[in-house]
């Protein structure tokens, strides 16, 4: 039986926790090395439904996109949310682990999944290579099998993500065809210059604000913008992470079980209009 340790081990070597921003905080969050693992949850965030999931399965890790305590802590007292979670996690003998920005830069990473999920199907490129090696970085940029207009793609990206309260959030001339395609899984509107300069025909993120994706749209030139919920553009990454972790046990002999989360952790449960006055 495969300890935390031996996971941990094969994980990092998939997703160097040295590609993380000095920001971050990856790896371990809590559980013991020498505990056995049989069974591991994957899901983008750790909150208090995502480690239900994990003990009513009999999860023995749970791996997730986003940290924890990104900021650090100096209590895990059951009295706030993240303490609840820890303590629930180390009475169920459930450890937690984290991939975050080492997965985003990855080759293949977060936004290889993303852009496969919208229908790109050919080679993908970095949108922003790392500097170390350009053929890791942030987004993904690649081309449609055959030309969609804006409206069409707008579509075939709402299926091939899950679906969120918000759905999409589409600007430009909906008639506009699209060819070039540049993706970056998460907060996206960093990379807004760099989708410009990469001459794509629209850019798909998440997290755009108001005022950055106003004035872009104005700039004649540009690429159209898509705006997805931030949970959803990451989601897709964790059946290819689970996938490989689990090809890479079973190539030294280690047989574990994945379970990729459908439990849909975005932070907005719905949307409302007034109703049209009279």
């Amino acid at each position: 039986m495969p300890t935390l340790a031996d996971i941990v081990g094969e994980f990092e070597s998939i997703y160097d926790p040295s590609w993380a921003e000095s920001w971050d905080a990856v790896g371990l969050v809590c559980g013991d090395p020498g505990a056995e693992v049989r069974r591991i949850l994957f899901a983008v965030d750790p909150t208090a439904v995502v480690a239900a999931e994990a003990v009513e399965w009999g999860a023995d890790l749970i791996v997730t996109h986003h940290p924890l305590y990104l900021r650090g802590t100096t209590s895990v007292a059951a009295t706030t949310a993240k303490g609840r979670l820890i303590h629930t996690l180390i009475r169920n003998d459930v450890a937690l682990f984290t991939a975050h920005t080492n997965a985003d830069v990855a080759d293949p990473g977060v936004s290889d999944a993303l852009a496969r999920a919208v229908g790109l199907t050919g080679p993908l490129v970095p949108l922003l290579p790392a500097a170390a090696d350009p053929r890791r970085g942030l987004g993904r940029v690649g081309s449609l099998p055959a030309p969609l207009s804006l409206r069409e793609f707008a579509g075939q990206a709402a299926r091939g993500l899950p679906r969120t309260a918000g759905g999409l959030r589409v600007a430009g001339d909906l008639d506009r065809e699209i060819r070039r395609v540049a993706v970056s899984g998460g907060s996206g509107d960093s990379l807004l210059g760099t989708a410009r300069a990469a001459g794509v025909d629209v850019f798909l993120t998440a997290d755009l604000r108001h005022h950055p994706a106003s004035e872009f749209v104005e700039e004649t030139g540009g690429p159209a913008l898509i705006d997805a919920a931030h949970w959803a553009t990451e989601w897709p990454w964790l059946t290819d992470a689970a996938h490989r972790l689990a090809s890479a046990c079973a190539s030294r002999g280690i047989n574990v079980e994945t379970r990729v989360s459908e439990t849909v952790t975005d932070a907005w449960k719905t949307t409302a209009e007034c109703e049209e006055l009279k």
